[in-house]
């Protein structure tokens, strides 16, 4: 029903109340899905919190949608007049001055502005490009951490205190036992001799992480003008009671557990902004845009990390530049130095022998995003008409996008417009690693660069395309895939032992002599294809021989089928505690294809 009012105030009003409940309903879903992880883990029924971890990525997409079709129902043409969003945007700010999620309720706005007006962000004068409503000090009722004072009642008695807070729906097989081996392994964070000052405590956050088959409690020890953050693994054990499995406190692994390339956590929380201020203490090397992603944010993220774009743009001079490695045949890849991040661009036509199209990729790249990345995969920012500067633009890299994506260009002014990218973190590909590698390094990388396929495979997933190029290490040392262009799932994938030459003719031959289908995989060709160096082949073929019989591929692919396989840990296995080392882990069920919730969605 359109708007009769005849105060001109009153449709800006109307529209800024209308965005904010489209909102509001948003984040009730969101807090929805999260609390329903809880009730998962204490069933045991992992494969469904797999799920509702893919299916939320999709859910604010659709309620920008509602709200726009609402806007356009109840306000008509009205919403459409841009005049009117100067005031729209004047009428949200003062309906968030209380409101306890402000940033995101933003980036909402946000979205449905570029909707609603067509214009993209860059250009849109009535856009959230800095925050109105400050987030600090926020204060969340009840409060986002719990704190625990050691000194009064004991280490032990704490501890246990902290675990029944969480308020577990099942019971914990042995908590004493597992108590005892987190007390020695807290107390060997903090440096000794031990002196515990009078503000010696214990603060975690209140709400589990829920990711896969893993809880983890989260939180810091204080002790005088040191911190020591920590996350607890709890893991349902095969009696379907709770174990304590490690504790992860070197910050490197903390950072390896919260990164980009693995799957968003469900946590519920009333005030998102105070755990990431409080992750941000634990982990001050994050930016805030990556850990609103990993909270499951990921639309507040972007928003963030299109600020942190701009300021850096701002304060820098350096120039937009092609990326050093090899260059894709579907993708421009390129990066700015000071920036450590990657631009990726789809061309419109791939190169030969590249047989594919634009859809066809973004395609994958919304499979990848969808899957769980088990820390083996890159995270991706997707963007549509992201502003460059032409005089911040390489020459070389200006005429490669001109050339090989105009389809993709608009110049307004002084500045380019990409219409769509992908934004990746910057990692060295592991072909260009390699070749300044020590031997020591040769083993490690191509030690992991096996043990990713085999990640890959546990959840799925077929690189496709095996060459080292597509593969980068990270600043941890770790191998990651970041080409999907090729990726396909596992069990969709066929493969083959290579067939026996029938003569000498066929022995001699520069072609296959037999057919081949365009899902056939031969990994006995792998070694000659993809490790012609013979100090990489070696190093890999010490730790992973077996990933070149097609046989331990079929394995892999049957365990998948019957839904055997064992979850990956985000953390190494040398942190599971002593008590629990000697058992294996439950095996955790497939997630299915099913993109709908069983259960119903709230208003």
């Amino acid at each position: 029903m359109t708007s009769s009012i005849p105060n001109p105030e009153e449709p800006a009003s109307a529209v800024a109340r209308i965005l904010l409940e489209g909102f509001d309903k948003h984040f009730r879903i969101y807090g929805w899905a999260t609390r329903a992880a809880k009730l998962y883990f204490e069933r045991g029924d992992f494969a469904a919190i797999a799920r509702t971890q893919t299916q939320r990525i999709d859910f604010y997409d659709a309620r920008v949608v509602e709200c726009v079709e609402r806007l356009q129902r109840e306000v008509g043409g009205s919403a459409l007049d841009e005049r009117l969003w100067g005031q729209v945007k004047s009428r949200y700010v003062a309906l968030l001055s209380d409101h306890p999620q402000p940033e995101l309720a933003e980036t909402f706005f946000n979205s449905v502005s570029c909707r609603i007006l067509k214009r993209s962000y860059f250009n849109n004068q009535f856009l959230f490009v800095r925050p109105s409503i400050s987030t600090e000090h926020m204060e969340p009722d009840p409060p986002a951490y719990r704190c625990y004072y050691p000194l009064r009642a004991g280490l032990r008695a704490t501890l246990r205190q902290m675990a029944t807070d969480f308020g577990f729906g099942v019971a914990f097989a042995d908590l004493s036992r597992d108590l005892r081996a987190v007390i020695q392994a807290l107390r060997a964070l903090v440096p000794r001799p031990l002196v515990l000052e009078a503000n010696h405590q214990v603060q975690v956050l209140a709400s589990p992480f829920f990711r896969g088959a893993t809880a983890f409690l989260v939180g810091k020890v204080i002790n005088g003008d040191s911190e020591h953050p920590f996350a607890v693994a709890v893991i349902r054990g095969d009696s379907g009671k709770l174990e304590i499995d490690a504790v992860i406190a070197d910050p490197r692994h903390l950072a390896i557990l919260f990164s980009a390339s693995r799957a968003y956590f469900l946590v519920e929380m009333g005030v998102p902004s105070a755990y990431v201020e409080f992750l941000r203490g634990m982990m001050p090397s994050k930016p805030k845009w990556e850990l609103y992603t990993m909270l499951g944010l990921q639309k507040a993220g972007k928003n963030l990390f299109y600020r942190d774009f701009l300021h850096h743009l701002r304060y820098s001079s350096d120039e937009f530049v092609l990326a050093p490695g090899t260059k894709g045949l579907v993708m421009i890849v390129f990066t700015l130095p000071s920036f450590p991040y990657v631009f990726k661009v789809i061309r419109d036509r791939p190169a030969p022998p590249k047989d594919t199209d634009r859809e066809h990729v973004k395609a994958k790249y919304r499979l990848v995003k969808h899957h769980d990345r088990a820390g083996r995969m890159a995270d991706t920012l997707e963007y549509s008409d992201v502003a460059f500067p032409k005089n911040r633009l390489d020459p070389q890299l200006l005429a490669e996008l001109e050339a090989l994506a105009p389809s993709l260009i608009d110049h307004e002014g002084e500045r380019l417009i990409l219409k769509h990218l992908y934004i990746e973190r910057r990692m060295v590909p592991l072909n260009l690693y390699l070749e300044t590698a020590s031997d020591a390094e040769v083993e490690q990388v191509m030690r992991d660069y096996g043990h990713t396929l085999r990640d890959l495979a546990t959840t799925n997933i077929f690189a496709g395309d095996l060459l080292l190029k597509n593969f980068g290490v990270t600043r941890f040392g770790r191998v990651v895939f970041y080409d999907y262009d090729e990726i396909d799932y596992l069990t969709e994938v066929n493969f083959r032992d290579m067939p026996k030459p029938r003569d000498d003719e066929d022995e001699m031959s520069g072609e296959p002599w037999f057919s081949v289908g365009p899902k056939d995989v031969f990994p006995e060709e792998f070694a000659r294809f993809i490790l012609p160096d013979a100090r990489t082949r070696a190093a890999f073929m010490a730790h992973h021989q077996e990933l070149l019989d097609p046989h331990w591929w079929r394995q892999v692919q049957r365990r998948i089928k019957e839904e055997t396989v064992l979850p990956i840990p985000a953390y190494p296995p040398a942190l599971r505690l002593a008590a629990q080392a000697r058992r294996p882990r439950q095996a955790l069920p497939r997630p299915t294809s099913d993109r709908h919730f069983s259960g119903v969605i709230p208003d």
